[in-house]
């Protein structure tokens, strides 16, 4: 079922009374180093967190991406890494072109034409399908865009998408991706039109709690829903801990929750005892040179279940 108002998404809660019976965190992790990684305009020319007027450092870029890939094997998150193509530099963000299910690798079909060949690369399909023995489903057609994992947050648990509606995804692209995904329920919601992924500020955490920039959303009422929804489970950002990407964290494990360094640096008190009391420990890691180019540590982790 697809809803697309408060009172749908209501309706449909009390209607399904959906149970958190399914896997919440990822069995392994997927990642693409940032081989040649630069920033390049008609990439993402709708995203508003890239740092245009920055220069890069690859080899600092490379080096911090390897710290993220040491911080989830330490937490017991096998990892899987890829090496990245030059021309794609966008590339290690994988969770944007790719999400999986059990036993499915689903492929996206990206708003921006550079990023369709990210999708595209066969050796990335030859790990899901020969490797793991994954059957692919490919979005990639016609008058579909649908950037997966990035415009997508989910309730793995319940099996929930809360889809926030911007240049990154369009109505035949929510469709695909609730048959793709296999989801129970999909509330599709407007973002500002200054946001271009749900997943820079929003994060459901192990299928416990909410975490989320309410004024990056188009409707107040939306953000009531949510709350609601999620009850005592919410932690409503500030504006600063939203610009340092503390809404781009993850759950690496039931109890591990990964976030940048500058994240975990801007949370204030009250937001760090938020995660205490709910069981979680925080993790930071420094990727400042890769948030250069408009995204964080979530959406560098493609989730394998």
């Amino acid at each position: 079922m697809i809803v697309s108002t408060p009172e749908g998404l209501r309706a449909a809660l009390r209607e399904m009374r959906l149970p958190a019976d399914q896997p919440p965190t990822m069995r392994s992790a997927f990642l693409i180093s940032p081989e040649g990684f630069r920033l390049v305009d008609q990439s993402s020319p709708d995203n508003g967190y890239v740092k245009w007027e920055s220069s890069v450092d690859t080899a600092r870029a490379l080096a911090q991406h390897g710290e993220l890939e040491r911080t989830l094997a330490r937490l017991g998150v096998p990892v899987r890494v890829l090496p990245g193509v030059p021309e794609l530099p966008d590339g290690v963000f994988p969770n944007n072109a790719f999400a999986t299910v059990p036993q499915r690798l689903v492929v996206g079909s990206m708003r921006h034409p550079l990023r369709r060949n990210e999708t595209r690369r066969p050796e990335v399909w030859a790990y899901f399908r020969d490797e793991l023995g994954y059957e692919v489903w490919d979005l990639e057609q016609e008058e579909v865009v649908a950037e997966m994992t990035g415009p997508l947050v989910i309730d793995r648990a319940r099996g929930i998408g809360f889809c926030g509606m911007s240049e990154r995804v369009n109505e035949r692209g929510v469709r695909a991706m609730h048959e793709a995904l296999g989801l129970r329920l999909t509330y599709q919601f407007d973002l500002q039109p200054t946001e271009y992924h749900t997943n820079v500020i929003m994060a459901i955490l192990a299928g416990r709690a909410l975490v989320l920039h309410p004024g990056s959303l188009a409707a107040e009422e939306v953000v009531e829903s949510l709350v609601e929804f999620h009850g005592g489970r919410t932690l409503l950002l500030d504006d600063d801990e939203k610009a340092a990407f503390a809404g781009n964290c993850i759950a690496a494990t039931p109890s591990d929750v990964l976030m940048s360094a500058s994240a975990l640096d801007a949370l204030r008190p009250s937001s760090l005892a938020f995660f205490e009391a709910r069981g979680f420990r925080l993790h930071g890691v420094e990727v400042d040179e890769l948030e250069k180019a408009g995204g964080s540590l979530r959406c560098m982790v493609a989730e394998v279940f």
